[in-house]
């Protein structure tokens, strides 16, 4: 296991020459604070691409919005309570398809790329396509108040209102799981990128982790005294940041499961996400805060800070692979600048904001081929092909074992022929006299 290590890190320090890229962040002079940097001070300061990455699309008719980005960050799908739904490439402000569903919408949710998307609607959940057109009816997933996709698995995922996990598999149409919470109404879900775990917050303060091949919840943990109103996972699996209708903003090592450090909010947060590299924004009534570093160390002040006029924000997301950060509120979608919020090296095996047609339809194939059982979803993603070491003691135990049949068969066989025949014959006769 060590030489595979060293090998690791020898091929990582060799590959951080083609890391070109490095995140900026905003850095006050003097007694400035960054948290004081409106969008407003920031836009002269920008060049016109990403000025062009500030915009709001006033949509008060059929709100509060739920939005979600493409896992390359080129589309973004939003969802009006009220019925509307609209996908569309933000960036060139090419729209791909627009609906008026006349009944209420809870979720949307982007599949396995921006071809398909499925939408929770009054009673059952529906998939489009790209044009708008209905493909599926999922009519197994009722009353669905939350959906969230596991890329790697092709899985759909949804919470209704009794308290049932679904698993549904898109590649094959299956229903793969079908899990009773047993914690009431549930409408707060989120998922670990590193393991594809899905987190739920419930209204007795707890957070469950649950995996399609139990039952039971993997783990169970007591984070808020009243009902949890939203949670977020970072991308790297390591931390958890929870918020409770008590006012508290928690943040959770998943390793250890024990609270790491705890943040106050002036109300209740309903809405929580955190980015590529790691900064969390937290929404509440009509403000938007943005924290860095807030795992590692105890924050004394956010990042950045926004606040809007006459509107209460509902969703929000960071876009993958860019310094951007939408929101859904009553009065339609935004889209805010945050300097160093995305990753600035992508993997275009992984998801290539750049990616032709041709590119996508391949990538495609690839990750139906690449796809990974359910079976293999746990909170320890690599202790499948693991090893198990024996304890020192008994391995010393097994060679002193060892050292003593070899030493006496090589005792045995270094005799001369004569003796170890004249010795047999002596334990022979011993045996007639006896």
């Amino acid at each position: 296991m060590n030489e595979f290590a060293k090998e690791a890190a020898e091929t990582a320090a060799r590959a951080e020459m083609l890391l070109t890229e490095e995140a900026g962040y905003l850095e006050a002079e003097g007694m400035e604070k960054t948290f004081k940097f409106t969008q407003e001070k920031i836009r002269p300061h920008l060049d016109l691409a990403s000025q062009s990455k500030m915009f709001t699309l006033k949509l008060d008719t059929f709100g509060p919005y739920q939005l979600d980005y493409a896992r390359n960050g080129r589309h973004m799908l939003i969802g009006g309570r009220r019925g509307h739904v609209a996908s569309f490439d933000w960036r060139a402000g090419k729209l791909g398809c627009e609906l008026h569903l006349r009944e209420t919408v809870r979720d949307v949710c982007w599949l396995h790329n921006e071809t398909m998307f499925a939408v929770a609607q009054k009673k059952h959940v529906y998939i489009y396509d790209h044009t708008g057109l209905e493909i599926h009816c999922l009519k197994k997933h009722g009353n669905v108040h939350k959906l969230d996709f596991l890329p790697y698995h092709f899985l759909l995922t949804s919470i209704n209102e009794s308290g049932y996990l679904k698993y549904h598999d898109t590649s094959t149409g299956q229903l793969i799981a079908e899990i009773n919470t047993g914690l009431g109404q549930c409408d707060v879900m989120a998922q670990n990128p590193y393991n594809a775990v899905i987190h739920l917050g419930h209204a007795q303060g707890a957070v469950t982790l649950w995996s399609p091949n139990v039952t039971t919840p993997l783990v169970k943990m007591q984070c808020h005294k009243g009902p949890v109103t939203a949670l977020a996972v970072q991308h790297a699996g390591y931390y958890m940041a929870t918020a409770g209708l008590d006012g508290q903003l928690k943040i959770w090592d998943i390793r250890k499961f024990e609270s790491v450090h705890d943040y106050y909010t002036p109300k209740p947060a309903s809405t929580l996400d955190i980015s590529q590299m790691g900064l969390l924004a937290v929404g509440y009534n009509n403000t938007i805060t943005v924290w860095k570093d807030a795992f590692q160390t105890k924050q004394a002040s956010p990042y950045m800070n926004h606040t809007m006029s006459g509107q209460t924000v509902h969703d929000l997301q960071f876009c993958p692979y860019d310094d951007v950060l939408g929101y859904g509120s009553t009065d339609g979608i935004s889209s805010l600048v945050i300097p160093g919020s995305g990753e600035p090296n992508f993997d275009s095996l992984a998801a290539n904001p750049y990616q032709t047609a041709k590119q996508r339809r391949e990538a495609e194939v690839h990750s139906l081929l690449e796809k990974i059982q359910p079976d293999l979803i746990m909170l320890e993603p690599n202790f499948i092909g693991r090893v198990e070491k024996k304890p020192q003691a008994l391995l010393d135990q097994e060679r002193l074992e060892s050292l003593v049949r070899s030493a006496s068969s090589t005792s045995i066989w270094m005799l001369p022929g004569w003796l170890i025949i004249s010795t047999l014959c002596c334990a022979m006769l011993c045996c007639a006299r006896g």
